[in-house]
């Protein structure tokens, strides 16, 4: 490679060498000539723009592993996040996730389930499954919901499926875990906040939303496939004129407060 004290004499093709291989005084050199204005090539500025949107993404998920470094620093280094989509839903079951990422784990875009597209969550799961050192998911049906309540229902899959995976630690989304023989951590917006409870969002929800769809085939009249089970408009208006199925929660208002034949 030419000598790095003339940046201006490297071509593109080398620029982006060296920013893939993540050499630090010579990205520092193209940058001080980037702030300089002495760089004027489009190619060359697209380059380190791209790079320092990579990094920025890299400190923001780095950010994430915030409260499993406290594990780690015990370490702890088995630490499971775990949580839940479709608590709010009148139909369809509650789905749960819990997963242990390898410490660090870079996951490009990781964030809360819900603050992410359909498209991004699908690729971020695939890694997911790919890298994770643990994952385990559970559904609880409509009928169990109705049976022990929404709480209940997710508490008791959380405790389930983190006896599977024997994490060394574990964060939670807001639930509180008392049960369990090793240490835990409830974190509020914890799907935004730590990178293993929103690994097991985007896993619960892309689980959840797949099994719709399939509801949605067996069901049409209702629309599972666009709204997954939530109350809007038109899955009201459907089930005012075809009344509940089977996946619909019957103590979730207002469905326990219509006027129709409410046994399943």
């Amino acid at each position: 490679m030419k000598d790095l004290r003339n940046v201006a004499d490297l071509t593109i093709k080398e620029i982006e060498k060296v920013l893939k291989a993540g050499a630090k005084e010579e990205i520092r050199a193209f940058i001080n000539r980037v702030e300089s204005g002495a760089e004027t090539r489009k190619a060359a500025l697209k380059l380190i723009a791209a790079y320092r949107r990579e990094e920025a993404e890299k400190m923001r998920v780095a950010k994430l592993y915030k409260f499993e470094e406290e594990f780690y620093n015990d370490g702890k280094f088995l630490v499971a996040g775990t949580d839940e989509a479709g608590r709010g839903p009148l139909a369809g079951p509650v789905s749960v996730a819990a997963v242990i990422l390898p410490p660090r784990l870079f996951l490009k875009k990781l964030n809360d389930s819900k603050k992410i597209s359909a498209a991004l969550r699908e690729n971020i799961y695939e890694e997911i499954m790919e890298k994770a050192v643990a994952v385990s998911h559970k559904f609880v049906s409509a009928e169990e919901i109705d049976r022990v309540n929404i709480a209940q229902a997710v508490m008791g899959a959380m405790y389930e499926i983190l006896t599977e995976i024997k994490p060394e630690a574990v964060l939670s989304d807001a639930v509180k875990l008392p049960d369990l023989t090793m240490p835990w951590q409830s974190v509020v917006h914890g799907d935004a906040l730590s990178a293993s409870i929103a690994a097991a969002s985007i896993v619960a929800k892309v689980k959840r939303d797949k099994l719709m769809d399939e509801y949605d085939k067996k069901y049409p009249q209702y629309g599972f496939a666009k709204h997954k089970g939530y109350g809007t408009k038109e899955h009201m208006a459907a089930i005012e004129k075809y009344g509940p199925c089977s996946i619909h929660r019957m103590t979730f208002a207002p469905i326990k407060d219509m006027k129709f034949d409410q046994t399943r």
